[in-house]
């Protein structure tokens, strides 16, 4: 029988417990390619033979950077770690610097990259990387290496034996990858995993999984090079799960239809803009119709698990479910039962309403140190609770410290940042990782995240606000596409708001406001008007000094290439506040 201690075992226990015809799948030119169990196996050991000729030894570091994912990437990921070296991925999105940074700092031997557009940046830099040998890419160029020259060098199975006698040398404890964390501020920092500590995540995790094992398809289009998708990708291969990659964020619908997966994972901002776009076709129906449409929104909104809200609700829930909700899951391919959702704090209105349609949106938490789940909610045996993160996963431990931040103890906690003993010290204290999150256990064992203790900040008048908290609120409204709530030392919060634009162009044109560019329609006094109604209603739900007393809006659209916003979707917020002074020095009359 395979155990699985080692990240490379999850294929072999795969090919032995729940075979498939294709455990990968991904489309080029317009048609699906499936990879069988066996066939992937078969490439990771060509690969691994491979890099053994070409003088890759155990603990060298070999960068992988794909814009997109694709069955390449888990083949080089298996045929690295068997070896005993270490797979590097990073961000496709990153600036050039960063690149020239990581593989400098990583010490990276190989890289492997996607396509055209990753070989351009990293030929940018590749006369400033140390310890560079060779790229090659996975699309075939014809400046660059292609990967399957690699494949080809390891069509010879002389050298087996060794990659056979190198497999059994790597230990549970062993370094398995480098993750180099996006961050807010600075440089990246590489957060050091092991194999267990990412086999003990998959495996764990995957007790709050509620599918078929060998039976169920997936669709896989968040990056691989995070830490949380390259983990459910491990956790798919124990539960046999067959592997299907999206195209593009671009494609995703019609890869929906044709995989007709019956779980995925996605992240908050996704589920939003899936939502706004089932909103707005919601109002281009006219009479019943219409009516029929949101009076199921409505009863979707109100949504609550195991039948708290009483049978007539249960009633017109199943009629909602019936009349409107099923064309929902048909428009997402018929099957889709699970939603892992991870990355950011999830609406509870999202919550409610993709529950209510029963596509099973589960909120889970965690961090790259971490690798990264710490909890994740689960429906079965009143496991889920709107507004929280779930129950700890297995052989997991979260304490409260007397600040309020969560600490973890557990297999799936970091060794540390490589190269960097400062940092590490600073997180690592008596066994526990410290978070810098801030939350609360309620008394069910339920975990919910309130804010980032770093961004926690104080007005001149004394008194602590959470602008995460605030930044969810408002963002449930359809005008607002991103927010960040500033403050600190100043006599009152205030707010940067980045405009739905696609919806407030639809909005002006229903109200005859003409515009030319983004810098003129949020310059408008009924555009201004529109969104000071839509803070007064979300301020209602705070206290007296949290409350956003003014705000300004941004012509521009927030974005990872422009600095807003990390590969993660997060806020850079010192880089925003930067980009915005003016704004923020009108706001506080300077």
């Amino acid at each position: 029988m395979q155990e699985v201690t080692r990240l490379f075992d999850f294929p072999y226990y795969q090919l032995e417990k729940f075979p498939q015809e294709a455990s990968l799948a991904t489309k080029y030119n317009g048609q699906w390619v499936r990879t069988s169990t066996q066939s992937y196996i078969a490439q990771a050991n060509a690969v691994s033979r491979a890099l053994l000729r070409l003088g890759v030894k155990p603990n060298d570091k070999v960068a992988v950077i794909s814009m997109s994912n694709r069955t390449e990437w888990n083949i080089m990921d298996v045929g690295i770690l068997q070896i005993g070296a270490q797979n590097v991925p990073i961000y496709p999105t990153i600036s050039a610097a960063d690149y020239e940074y990581v593989l400098n700092h990583s010490e990276a031997k190989y890289c492997f990259v996607s396509c055209s557009a990753v070989l351009e940046k990293v030929l940018m830099v590749a006369s400033k990387i140390k310890n560079l040998k060779e790229v090659y890419s996975f699309d075939e160029l014809d400046n660059c290496k292609y990967w399957k020259e690699v494949v080809d060098l390891g069509a010879d199975d002389s050298n087996q034996e060794e990659v056979e006698k190198l497999k059994a040398g790597v230990k549970p404890s062993d370094l398995a990858t480098l993750i180099y964390t996006s961050g807010t501020t600075g440089k990246p920092k590489g957060v050091m995993l092991s194999h267990d500590n990412l086999v003990s995540n998959s495996i764990e995790s995957s007790k709050r999984f509620p599918i078929v094992d060998g039976e169920t398809k997936a669709l896989s289009f968040l990056p691989l090079c995070h830490v949380y998708e390259r983990m459910i990708i491990y956790l798919y291969q124990f539960r046999g799960v067959s592997i299907h990659y999206a195209e593009s964020l671009e494609t995703i619908s019609d890869n929906l239809k044709e995989v007709e997966p019956h779980v995925m994972t996605a992240v908050p901002r996704l589920l939003e803009k899936v939502y706004d776009k089932i909103i707005a076709k919601g109002d281009s129906l006219t009479g019943i119709k219409k009516k029929l449409f949101f009076w199921a929104v409505d009863i979707g909104l109100k949504y609550e698990p195991y039948g708290k809200n009483g049978w007539w609700y249960e009633r017109k829930l199943a009629l909602a479910r019936k009349l409107i909700f099923s064309k929902w899951k048909e428009s997402l391919g018929g099957n889709l039962s699970l939603i892992a959702s991870g990355s950011a704090a999830l609406q509870p209105r999202l919550a409610r309403v993709y529950n209510a349609a029963e596509l099973g949106v589960m909120e889970g938490y965690g961090l790259t140190e971490t690798s990264p789940v710490v909890s994740v909610n689960d429906m079965r045996d009143g496991g889920f609770r709107i507004g929280c993160v779930g129950k700890p996963i297995g052989r997991t431990e979260v304490k409260i410290a007397d600040d309020g931040e969560i600490c973890i103890k557990g297999p799936q906690v970091m060794q540390g940042y490589y190269k960097d003993p400062e940092k590490t010290a600073e997180v690592l204290q008596d066994g526990y990782f410290h978070t810098g999150d801030i939350g609360i256990i309620d008394e069910d064992g339920f975990l919910k995240i309130t804010d980032r203790k770093k961004e926690m900040f104080k007005t001149s008048g004394g008194k602590y606000v959470a602008p995460q908290l605030l930044e969810n609120r408002f963002k449930q409204s359809q005008f607002i596409e991103q927010i960040m709530v500033v403050g600190e030392g100043e006599k009152m919060p205030a707010a940067l708001i980045q405009p739905n634009f696609e919806y407030l162009y639809d909005w002006a044109k229903e109200h005859n406001i003409t515009w030319g560019e983004n810098s003129d329609i949020i310059m408008n006094a009924e555009v201004i008007s529109c969104f000071q109604q839509e803070v007064d209603m979300a301020n209602e739900d705070f206290a007296k000094w949290e409350k956003v007393k003014q705000f300004r809006l941004t012509p521009d659209v927030w974005s990872v290439d422009d600095g807003h916003l990390t590969p993660t979707m997060k806020l850079r917020r010192k880089i925003v506040k930067e980009m915005y002074l003016d704004l923020y020095d009108n706001i506080y009359g300077r």
